[in-house]
Parts: C-alpha cells; sequence; structure tokens
C-alpha cells in the first residue's frame, strides 16, 4: 500500500503554481538551532520535493554553519509566505544531511540528482571560498570553470526535511490550519488537521 499523500502538500503545491510568475515564490526561511542555543535563520531555495513524498529538498554547501548546526539538532522549520495569495506555511521536522560521505547508496543518488538538476552556474558556488569566512582577497574568484557532466563536487550537500508539523495561515480566508503526523501501527506516516483561530 502506497504512502497517503499529506493534506497540507496539495494546498502548498496551490500556492506554488498560484505565485509562481513570482520569482520570489521559491524562496523561504529555515531556522535551525545555532551552536549557541539562539535560532539561526536563512533565506534557502526550494529544491522539489523528494519522489513519492512529502519531503522537502534544499542545497547546501557542506562548509556552511547551518550544516554543523543540524549535526547537534537535526531539527528545522520552514517559513513560506506567498505574497500574491497571502498564505503562510511553517513547516517543522527532522532533516537528513546527505553529503558525499553518506553510507546509502540510495541517498547519493538522491544527492547526484539534485546535483544534475541545477544549472552549472548554481554549481559553481560550491567551488568558491568556505562561506562564512573573511574574505582573503578583494578580487572575485575568476576563472572558475566545471565539467557539466561531472558529479557532485565534495562542498555539495543535499538538506532533505522531513514534515511532522505543518501550520497554514490564509490571511484572505482568515483561516489557520494545523496538520500533525504520526506513525499508525504498520508504522506508515498518517495526518491529522485541525482548525484553529488565526
Amino acid at each position: 500500500m502506497g504512502a497517503v499523500a499529506a493534506p497540507w502538500k496539495q494546498l502548498l503545491l496551490n500556492a506554488l503554481d498560484s505565485n509562481s510568475h513570482l520569482k520570489h515564490s521559491s524562496f523561504f526561511q529555515l531556522a535551525t538551532v545555532g551552536s549557541n542555543g539562539r535560532p539561526s535563520n536563512r533565506t534557502v531555495v526550494f529544491r522539489g520535493f523528494q519522489e513519492n513524498s512529502d519531503n522537502i529538498q534544499i542545497n547546501t554547501d557542506t562548509r556552511s554553519r547551518k550544516i554543523e548546526e543540524l549535526k547537534k539538532c537535526p531539527f528545522a522549520e520552514i517559513c513560506w509566505y506567498f505574497t500574491e495569495s497571502w498564505e503562510q506555511f511553517r513547516i517543522s521536522g527532522r532533516i537528513d544531511v546527505i553529503d558525499g560521505s553518506n553510507p546509502d547508496s540510495v541517498k547519493l543518488q538522491q544527492r547526484e540528482k539534485a546535483w544534475f538538476s541545477t544549472s552549472v552556474k548554481s554549481r559553481l558556488q560550491y567551488l568558491g571560498p568556505n562561506p562564512g569566512l573573511p574574505c582573503i582577497s578583494e578580487q572575485p574568484i575568476q576563472d572558475l570553470s566545471i565539467d557539466s557532466s561531472t558529479g557532485p563536487v565534495g562542498a555539495f550537500c543535499l538538506l532533505v526535511l522531513d514534515p511532522d508539523q505543518v501550520d497554514y495561515l490564509n490571511l484572505k480566508s482568515n483561516q489557520r490550519v494545523e496538520f500533525a503526523s504520526r506513525l499508525d501501527a504498520t508504522g506508515a506516516k498518517c495526518w491529522t488537521s485541525e482548525r484553529i483561530n488565526p
């Protein structure tokens, strides 16, 4: 028996579709727990859902601060606001960090697929200097090149958020719904929903 689609996923797909003409609709904020225990937030790009699931994919650099944060605490939350349809999604769950050292061959294939689904220009950023460190030179890095047929470089990392709670707010209809997941007796994820006050 196949997994039942998450009830909030169609709401998100509809929001993505109705806001697709706005370039910023594919960006959302990702909050993690910083190494100092404080919130750590940044804007990232939605890279689609993992095949046949409600898991959300994000590409990142293994050298970025969020990787160390997620290794210490794998829980994170997305906040995604669609300006045209006035919808907000707060999606929380656990993030799986898939870098080149992952022992799972299926996950490594997912990482490779994510790599090849990005533009060559996007891939070049993983060859630059370490993100977050002081600039050593004022000169921009020139002459970076990459073979478009070569697999992921070491700095490329796929993050996969497995949602367990979604808080959906529609400001146009003044409607708010909380979705929560649990595992049923067979170990399959199932979702409940409850309308709450906006």
